[in-house]
C-alpha cells in the first residue's frame, strides 16, 4: 500500500460512490471537521481509533474501520463528546449525522477507498 496523503477521493459503499476527503497529515487529522458547518460526503481520518466532537457545530456519524476497511461500529455523536477508543480500529470515517444509514454503512460492511496514490480494495487483508 502507498503512503496516505491529504486530499480527495471516493468512498465506495456497495454500488454507491460518496465524495471523500482524506486527512492524513497530523495537522489535517487534528483539524478534522472542526469549524465547519457541514460536509458533502465523508471525511476519512487515517491512523486513528478515536475521535472527539469538542468544537463541532453539528452532530456527526462516525464509522470505525479496521485494517481491511471493514466497518467495526457506527455511532452518532453530538457536539462536545469524546468517543470511545476502538482498539481494533485503524481509520475513522466521519459524515453528517444520518448520512451513513442512508449509504447502508453498518458493522460488517466493507468499503473501498480510492484517492490520490492510495487505493484500499475490499479484498485486501489488514
Amino acid at each position: 500500500m502507498g503512503k496516505w496523503v491529504d486530499g480527495t477521493g471516493t468512498l465506495t459503499v456497495g454500488a454507491l460512490d460518496v465524495p471523500l476527503e482524506v486527512a492524513a497529515s497530523y495537522r489535517a487529522r487534528r483539524r478534522g471537521l472542526l469549524g465547519r458547518n457541514g460536509i458533502a460526503g465523508a471525511l476519512l481520518i487515517v491512523r486513528t481509533n478515536s475521535v472527539h466532537t469538542f468544537g463541532m457545530r453539528f452532530p456527526i456519524d462516525v464509522a470505525y474501520l479496521d485494517g481491511s476497511f471493514t466497518v467495526r461500529s457506527v455511532v452518532t455523536m453530538r457536539p462536545g463528546r469524546l468517543g470511545m477508543i476502538r482498539p481494533r480500529g485503524r481509520h475513522v470515517l466521519e459524515a453528517e449525522a444520518g448520512a451513513m444509514a442512508g449509504w447502508g454503512l453498518e458493522p460488517g460492511v466493507r468499503v473501498r477507498v480510492s484517492c490520490g496514490r492510495v487505493t484500499e480494495a475490499p479484498n485486501r487483508a489488514g
